[in-house]
């Protein structure tokens, strides 16, 4: 293990580990410091989590290299179905008008762990970086060209320098605690109850997002189990005093509660996995970069998880952080700021789209009052009976708005010359 390094980077989980990946062969001298092992080589469980993964997500996997190891794990998203719970609105969204295969996919997070950790166990062998795991970040001191850390592994502490520290380690960030960057917060007073479940229905490939009057119930398309019955992932947003209970119902009752919320669209559900809950909250760094420092993923933003942005968001900041860090010369400094500036402007934008788009629709889809009801009850029928407004919505939701990374584009990253 070296101690000085060109670019560390602090969470090597998803969204860390996908970095360290788009970084490869681009000649940093590169450090992931993670407190958790990435993947397991236990089998696959029922219970399994799930993300889903926009269609420009997967094309910047596909520009990673990655995605044929998670093609088989993914779940395809061929039509999203919205409804509001006891109203008539309804729209519709479908691949085939966008000229896709899918809109996005559903992929276990145990899989994606899988993949990226055997690319960083393939990086860590041809000397390509220092994987420290388990490991965490004791203290940071940041200096003109550097910034210091202390970082305790297997009870030994080590220091280490970095030109570039990249915060990747979630919501309650150290990195961003320990440098006081100033957050927006919101408590949305809601807590999201989350499991699997088997319809007695194939689910054919659509998501169902459904509003209802203590919050959004999202159902996604999974794979199937090992016995080849259907799953969906079920997020099921709550009041957060009532989320305890809910989960604890014995799955009868819990089933029973949820054919009342959702319907038969699926048929009747007929199992249930582990169920866990977690409060709903919208986190957003007010700074996304400093001198020598840089914000990805939840460490940046934690958002609503209405319209299963939050994940496909930190992948463009990869992308795009990846990109503007290719075009330093050989020799040159990641962590100057004005290096780091250029990647804060450029996500600014999509950050504050997306998060507004979620904030907005976790606050109009919860309002009971009977004109806002009507009102948004009239914006889905509009939206499905004008096609160029659910053209430029579908784009959003697949990850394709604004300006895009080249990974995005299924264009490769190229270094500098220096």
């Amino acid at each position: 293990m070296k101690a000085d390094y060109d670019i560390v980077i602090v969470g090597g989980g998803l969204v860390g580990a996908s970095l360290a990946c788009a970084l490869r062969g681009q000649g940093w001298h590169i450090a992931v410091v993670e407190s958790v092992p990435l993947r397991s080589d236990t089998q696959p469980s029922y219970n399994d989590r799930s993300i889903a993964l926009a269609w420009g997500s997967r094309r910047i996997f596909e520009g990673l290299g990655l995605w044929n190891g998670l093609r088989a794990a993914a779940a395809p998203i061929a039509h999203i179905h919205i409804t509001d719970r006891g109203h008539f609105g309804a729209a519709r969204l479908h691949a085939r008008e966008e000229g896709v295969e899918a809109l996005g996919y559903v992929i276990e997070t145990r899989a994606m762990g899988r993949v990226l950790g055997d690319a960083i166990e393939d990086m860590a062998g041809a000397g390509e970086l220092d994987f420290l795991c388990p490991a965490q970040v004791a203290s940071l001191q940041r200096h003109e060209h550097h910034i210091m850390l202390k970082v305790l592994r297997e009870g030994d502490e080590h220091r280490l320098s970095a030109r570039l520290l990249v915060a990747a380690d979630g919501t309650h960030s150290f990195v961003r605690e320990a440098l006081e960057v100033p957050v927006q917060h919101w408590a949305y007073g809601q807590s999201a109850v989350i499991a699997n479940v088997t319809p007695s229905r194939d689910h054919g490939q659509v998501a169902h997002e459904r509003f209802t009057d203590s919050g959004p119930l999202a159902l996604l398309p999974m794979t199937a189990d090992e016995h080849g019955r259907p799953r969906c992932s079920l997020v099921w947003t709550v009041r957060e005093d009532d989320a305890p209970a809910l989960a604890a119902l014995p799955d009868e009752t819990f089933l029973a509660r949820l054919q009342q919320r959702f319907g038969h669209r699926l048929g009747e559900f007929v199992d249930v996995g582990r169920r866990s809950t977690w409060p709903l909250q919208m986190i957003r760094a007010r700074e996304h970069a400093l001198p020598r420092v840089a914000l990805i993923g939840n460490a940046a933003h934690t958002l609503h998880p209405i319209a299963g942005q939050g994940f496909n968001l930190g992948i463009r900041d990869v992308a795009a952080l990846a990109e503007i860090l290719a075009g330093v010369a050989a020799g040159g400094d990641p962590g100057h700021y004005g290096v780091l500036r250029d990647y804060a402007s450029w996500r600014s934008r999509d950050h504050l789209q997306v998060i507004g788009f979620t904030d907005t629709l976790a606050r109009l889809f919860s309002q009971p009052l009977l004109p806002v009801r009507v009102a948004r009850n009239l914006a889905l029928v509009g939206l499905d009976l004008l096609p160029p407004l659910k053209h430029l919505l579908t784009r959003q939701t697949m990850g394709l708005g604004g300006r895009l990374p080249r990974l995005s584009c299924g264009q490769p990253l190229r270094r500098a010359p220096g």
